[in-house]
């Protein structure tokens, strides 16, 4: 990671101190075959509406989107083309909900110049009265990072995004550190509710993600890590955190296993077999697993929910806020 462009100044925590909270990563939006299913396919705007207030009911802290601008064809049999925009569709769910917070999860950055981004952004927050939280990521795909950049130098380019967005939040006329988007004396408006800006969580797991983390991020959204290897990222994190940053405050989260409530009110069916990967059981058994991620550090939980259908989606998204966040303490 560069280490050329100075860090911003101040830290923005999201999660309140000495809690653990939860989000969900909305269905419908993005629809790769990795992990769409069957019902997701032949749903709409309608059917996002409900999944987003059944959230916003059930306590979720977040509901959030992903981002891919265009799949090659290459990818399309894995990862679909079915993607709505990332900040078009927090924009529109701004409008649907009410208080649940908005999550980009996350946004490519260095695929957008820092004040469009910026624009976008402290819009998104400002409609939706300061509920934004702006996850960041490198990217992954190629041939999609060549239509705005050069995919070798994603990392490079990711860091200085990354300062340059947080400066044009926190600034009405920013000067753009680094040399790919020179910029200053260029008002930026509206400004976003959330002061001194919005909250910008890294995704990632990768040594380079960890340190981008470390250095620039308010909060990391891991990304494929096994439960095993937490305890040690979360390790090289804050070791990071203290080198540079002086240990300032930082949210850190995880993805949680696919999660299936059976039994104790829930009215999930225990019939139905899952893969073994799935975290299934009663809401005391998943509560317990959960803990042990919170332990490890963990203070924001992104919780994947296994459904056949809508109804049975937020059936379980309303067990889980009624029967499991209770048990998840603090």
């Amino acid at each position: 990671m560069s280490e050329a462009h100075a860090v911003p100044a101040d830290v923005v925590r999201t999660v309140p101190e000495g809690t653990v909270v939860y989000g969900l990563q909305l269905p419908i939006q993005s629809q790769s075959s990795l992990y769409v299913a069957e019902w997701e396919t032949k749903s709409g705007p309608d059917e996002l509406a409900r999944a987003a207030l059944a959230a916003e009911a059930a306590g979720f802290f977040y509901v959030g989107v992903c981002d891919h601008t265009a799949i090659p064809e290459r990818l399309a049999q894995a990862m679909g083309t079915v993607w709505y925009d990332t900040v078009a569709t927090l924009g529109w769910l701004a409008g649907v909900t009410s208080d649940v917070r908005l999550l980009s999860h996350v946004l490519v950055l260095a695929q957008r110049h820092p004040l469009r981004a910026a624009k976008e952004l402290a819009t998104l927050d400002a409609l939706s009265g300061g509920r934004l939280i702006v996850g960041v990521g490198a990217g992954h795909v190629p041939e999609e990072y060549a239509l705005f950049g050069d995919f070798e130098a994603r990392g490079r380019d990711t860091d200085e995004a990354v300062n340059a967005l947080a400066a044009a939040l926190s600034e009405e006329f920013p000067t753009l550190p680094g040399p790919r988007w020179p910029a200053s004396g260029m008002g930026v408006a509206p400004r976003p509710v959330r002061q001194p800006r919005p909250p910008i969580w890294i995704g990632g797991s990768s040594k380079a993600a960890i340190r981008r983390t470390a250095a620039l991020g308010d909060g990391w959204l891991p990304q494929g890590t096994r439960r095993k290897d937490l305890p040690g990222q979360i390790a090289d994190l804050r070791r990071l955190r203290d080198e540079l940053r002086g240990g300032a405050p930082l949210d850190i989260g995880t993805i949680a296993e696919p999660t299936y409530l059976v039994g104790g009110g829930s009215g999930g069916d225990p019939g139905w077999e899952q893969p073994g990967y799935v975290l299934q059981g009663t809401p005391e058994q998943v509560a317990q697993s959960l803990r042990e991620l919170a332990a490890m550090g963990v203070n924001h939980l992104q919780i994947p929910v296994r459904a056949r259908s809508l109804e049975e989606f937020c059936d379980q998204v309303a067990a889980f806020g009624e029967l499991v966040g209770p048990l998840l303490g603090s």
